[in-house]
């Protein structure tokens, strides 16, 4: 007897899934998957001013099963996404930035908003926190400059950070550690009860120390910029000021991580070579080229400065031959070129948004195929050579 075809492709699905050719999806519930994002990239590589995060969450419990990638969340994008039947929408570029004051239909930042909500969509926002990840967007700019061209081996290029971060939660608090000794108990009796009432102190210990071959007790607490002043007067005044040590507290580096990255090529390549392998690696058919002081197409290129979206901040002053990125104001460009670097502009999205598919890619992995991933396909950079 022969089964019904849908009976027989559900016996097929099943056996392939035990032979591991296909992955068992499952739903995430939304929080579990927020957690997982976060520990893809964590929120505190951000720059301070970015809103990163869940930015709207529909009313729980909300499942997940489709993970709709975009980088600018556009009024048509959030149709493609409705009509994807989107369960979360990841948008780099966070839609809701500058804070809202009321949730109309009024401007079209509130209509999305109204929108998922409307379709129970989530909207999560990464931003500066991928951009400063190891394989993150800037990392994935640099391979642009590391790309065999024409069938020729011009080698690679390596990168570091040009402004790393450092690990959000080393040292836990202060910014100065503050050490004295004293040989009298009841004079620091007297101080720690003083210590105690300077607000932003912490981690305030006594140990028992032997100076100049006399028992004394040491006495190490952190404390702010602001709490020093109010530590360092106290001190100066029992006497005190001259057995202490004052230490900066400076958090560890994290490796490969931080904004922006300087690429230093393994050989060097001219301008033009360089800028045709730009434009390849990010799909354009143009970008713009301002031509440092004193150099030409032919001109070679071993150190490049790079940084996605508008990267003035973080550019400004590398020493390079190259700056790339999305765009910089007019008059920065003309700094650079005066100071003899060439400087590659590509339009503000088209420097990150390539990076969806490698994201789509990793994110499978990262969540163990438990949800389906798609990218958008109306997603686009607005500016267009008319």
């Amino acid at each position: 007897m022969l089964l019904p075809r849908i009976q027989l492709l559900h016996r097929l699905l099943r056996c392939t899934r035990a032979l591991g050719h296909l992955p068992t999806r499952s739903l995430m519930d939304l929080g579990e998957l927020v957690s997982a994002l976060n520990g893809f990239a964590s929120l505190s590589l951000a720059e301070s001013w970015d809103n990163v995060g869940l930015l709207v969450e529909p009313s729980p419990p909300h499942t997940v099963n489709t993970l709709f990638l975009t980088n600018d969340l556009t009024e048509e994008v959030m149709e493609e996404a409705v009509q994807k039947k989107a369960d979360l929408i990841l948008s780099y570029h966070p839609p809701v930035f500058a804070p809202l004051k009321r949730v109309t239909w009024k401007t079209w930042k509130e209509r999305l908003v109204v929108r998922a909500l409307e379709h129970r969509i989530g909207i999560y926002s990464p931003h500066t926190s991928y951009d400063a990840i190891p394989h993150g967007v800037n990392d994935w700019l640099a391979k642009g400059l590391g790309e065999i061209l024409l069938n020729k081996q011009t080698g690679a290029c390596t990168s570091v950070p040009l402004r790393p971060s450092t690990a959000p939660s080393c040292p836990a608090e202060g910014t100065h550690r503050v050490e004295f000794c004293t040989d009298n108990p009841e004079h620091l009796d007297t101080v720690l009860s003083k210590i105690k009432t300077i607000q932003e102190i912490s981690c305030v210990t006594t140990l028992p120390a032997r100076v100049e071959g006399e028992e004394q007790t040491r006495v190490s607490l952190n404390c702010s910029q602001k709490a020093l002043l109010e530590v360092v007067a106290l001190l100066s005044q029992n006497n005190l000021y001259q057995r202490t040590e004052i230490l900066l507290l400076q958090k560890p580096l994290l490796p490969h991580t931080g904004m922006g990255r300087l690429c230093t090529l393994s050989e060097p390549v001219s301008l033009s070579d360089i800028t045709e392998r730009i434009k390849s690696h990010l799909k354009l058919p143009h970008v713009r080229l301002a031509v440092g002081m004193g150099k030409t197409l032919e001109s070679l290129v071993k150190k490049a400065a790079l940084c996605a979206g508008s990267g003035t901040s973080v550019l400004k002053g590398m020493e390079a031959d190259l700056y790339l990125t999305g765009e910089m104001p007019h008059h920065d460009v003309l700094d650079a070129v005066a100071n003899g670097i060439s400087v590659i502009l590509c339009e503000h999205s088209n420097t990150e948004r390539g990076f969806l598919t490698e994201l789509r890619d990793m994110l499978a992995i990262h969540l163990q195929n438990k949800v389906n991933i798609i990218v958008s396909e109306k997603d686009r950079d607005p500016l267009q050579v008319a």
